[in-house]
């Protein structure tokens, strides 16, 4: 009889609670779940516990839950328009866009600085349909962690199309050299050697590829390089969000 009756409590809270979740989070708008900034995650993860507690253990007065989920809602929204008016605290208590690509070349610092990895950035320019890093004028990383991207001029796909214009297919990037390693296994796979790579450093004046953030060889046998010492023109990007 006892079980039955926190079984009814129960369902009854899970009944009442999930149109107040539904209300508070329409009420702290799209960007709460579409973009998830660190703050509206932290929001997220605190309304799950506060939700979950309350449905896991009966003795919680469900009254105390109701308003602690209201109150949460309205910190946010009030953060939110404070984020608004006052830029300056946007950028203390979430991500700001970061520059990780410019005129096709890695940023080295600011990848370290966001914990992103070679790896990671390349996944997300393949799955925006880009396989070779030189195709990009400018990429960011927002504050979501999604990464934008700027393709250069001669990328615009669609006015050649239009145009009626034929150019060059796409080709194959490879990763040839990462932080200074040399991955000789991919030269080998593409008929290259360590004598070949060294030569075509040499052509860009750049003595050892331990001076090579990252370096790729397409399918033309083409050498892209990224410099450690390369740095972003901040001037292109954080004059937006002052």
């Amino acid at each position: 009889m006892h079980l039955m009756k926190e079984l009814l409590i129960v369902s009854g809270r899970i009944i009442s609670i999930l149109p107040l979740m539904l209300i508070i989070t329409l009420y702290m708008g799209k960007r709460s779940i579409g973009e998830l900034p660190v703050f509206d995650f932290l929001v997220i993860i605190t309304l799950g516990a506060v939700v979950g507690a309350d449905i896991a253990d009966p003795e919680i007065p469900h009254i105390h839950t109701a308003v602690a989920i209201v109150l949460i809602g309205f910190l946010q929204r009030l953060v939110s328009r404070l984020i608004i008016k006052h830029r300056k605290l946007g950028h203390i208590i979430t991500f700001e866009p970061t520059i990780v690509i410019q005129d096709g070349k890695f940023i080295p610092n600011n990848l370290k600085r966001l914990r992103y990895s070679i790896d990671n950035i390349l996944q997300m320019l393949r799955e925006e349909g880009v396989f070779d890093v030189k195709d990009i004028k400018i990429g960011i990383v927002e504050a979501s962690g999604k990464l934008s991207i700027l393709k250069q001029d001669n990328k615009a796909l669609i006015t050649i199309e239009d145009l009626n214009i034929s150019k060059k297919g796409s080709s194959l990037s490879y990763p040839v050299v990462m932080d200074g390693e040399v991955y000789k296994n991919v030269l080998a796979k593409l008929g290259l050697s360590d004598i070949w790579l060294q030569k075509e450093l040499n052509n860009l004046n750049i003595g050892s590829s331990d001076e090579v953030f990252f370096a790729s060889v397409n399918t033309e046998k083409e050498l892209h390089v990224s410099l450690k010492k390369d740095v972003a023109n901040k001037d292109s990007i954080f004059p937006l969000y002052n």
